[in-house]
């Protein structure tokens, strides 16, 4: 029987095999594909997630000399794209570059930041993913993979391990999300990109591109420098998604958009949309000091975001359309991660890695995964590589699932974790 050891170390050499070193390195999306080049140095899909496979690896074993020959490519890439990009993206701009430096131990988190302070504007940082004819010409972006939530949670990890330039970050981007907080009658929203520069009026409340994120780096940055504003922005913003949330069966979700549309499944249960990503806000704001919200102890919404996971029905594929993901982003890989970094639920989530390791498929002398697309013709999708929707990132599971299963809880802290380790 294949064990989560074994599968970790063959999917990670499948994912090595992949490495491609003519602009490199860099992986491509999937094999024999392409990666757009502004992506290329990403964490999302690009070589910079790897820089967490890695991080994970080395709780594990030592690295080899590949491994650190590697580690050494990755992060001259990543640093040297530092002054030629725009993007400050979570995942694919300049708080990843942030991330990746930070997990490899190299130097260069310092000119991401002053990179970032660069590109500012007195409201934001111009994005060139949101733009006509979805939304208004200058749009501007607040949530926590895209816009400005994500850079302040950058700026805290900065500041976290000593980056100069980190505080006057937060100070800009704390100072953006406040001026640009809606009042509503629950408390306070942020929407993904505000009302004034949306041709349609659609929210994504949870953790990716919603309040919930949002919130959250609010909470973490309220407790980082020291500012109770940011704290009780960050609760009031708790307090509005309470109100969106589903609690019917004793458990806690949010639609993954609002206004619901009608051919779009109404609940996700992922990192991006679900109430894994969302069961990240009580713990930050737990950091910050909050105890409560709505009436409730935050350990309790908590508490209810796993239990409607569990009762979701995944990872069984109950319908076409239905957890079809085995990845980070949206699939098991990354639910089972959060629950093992919670330090609850731990059997599920090693069910979830007993799966993973179920539907893996052989390549060569590695494994890698292939979701699924049930709208599409020919369903089964190529085997993705990288971090949040690939074999890389599915290693990395597997790895802390395998330490865990040796009675090793240890978690690799994370620029979207640290503060959630242990429950």
């Amino acid at each position: 029987m294949a064990t989560y050891r074994g599968t970790a170390e063959d999917a990670w050499r499948w994912v090595l095999d992949q490495v491609r070193h003519d602009d490199g390195p860099w992986i491509p999306q999937f094999p024999g594909g392409e990666l757009e080049l502004p992506w290329r140095e990403g964490m999302y899909s690009g070589v910079g997630g790897l820089a967490h496979v890695l991080a994970e690896i080395r709780l594990s074993r030592e690295w080899t000399a590949r491994e650190e020959q590697l580690a050494e490519a990755v992060a001259r890439r990543v640093r040297a794209s530092i002054g030629t990009t725009n993007d400050v993206s979570f995942f694919a701009g300049l708080v990843s570059a942030v991330s990746v430096l930070t997990a490899l131990g190299a130097d260069g988190p310092d000119e991401a930041v002053a990179r970032m302070l660069e590109l500012s504007t007195p409201d934001g940082w111009p994005n060139g993913n949101i733009v006509p004819p979805r939304f208004q010409e200058g749009a501007r972006c607040h949530d926590l993979t895209v816009g400005t939530a994500g850079v302040l949670l950058g700026a805290v990890w900065a500041r976290r391990h000593g980056v100069a330039g980190a505080d006057e970050l937060a100070d800009l981007a704390a100072g953006i999300l406040l001026a640009e907080r809606e009042e509503v009658p629950g408390g306070l929203n942020w929407r993904m990109v505000p009302v004034r520069f949306c041709v349609e009026q659609r929210e994504f409340p949870n953790f990716s591109h919603g309040v919930a994120g949002v919130s959250t780096a609010l909470a973490l940055a309220g407790a980082e420098f020291g500012r109770s504003d940011l704290v009780e922005a960050a609760t009031a913003g708790a307090e509005h998604l309470v109100t969106l949330g589903d609690t019917s069966d004793g458990g806690f979700r949010v639609r993954a958009r609002v206004p619901q549309i009608v051919e779009v499944e109404e609940f996700h249960y992922g990192w991006c949309h679900g109430p894994t990503g969302t069961s990240l806000l009580w713990p930050a704001l737990r950091h910050a000091g909050v105890s409560e919200v709505a009436g409730v102890d935050v350990g309790e919404w908590h508490r209810r975001c796993l239990h409607s996971i569990r009762a979701s029905g995944l990872p069984e594929r109950k319908y076409p359309g239905f957890w079809d993901n085995d990845g980070r982003c949206c699939g098991t890989a990354g639910v089972g991660d959060v629950l093992l970094d919670s330090g609850q639920h731990t059997d599920f989530a090693l069910h979830l890695a007993d799966v993973v390791v179920e539907h893996a498929v052989k390549d060569g002398p590695g494994v890698c995964w292939r979701f699924t697309e049930h709208r599409n013709p020919d369903p089964l999708l190529p085997p993705g590589i990288g971090w949040m929707q690939g074999a890389a990132g599915i290693a990395g599971f597997l790895f802390h699932a395998a330490r865990v299963a040796e009675g090793d809880a240890r978690s690799v802290p994370r620029i979207d974790t640290w503060w959630a380790l242990g429950g």
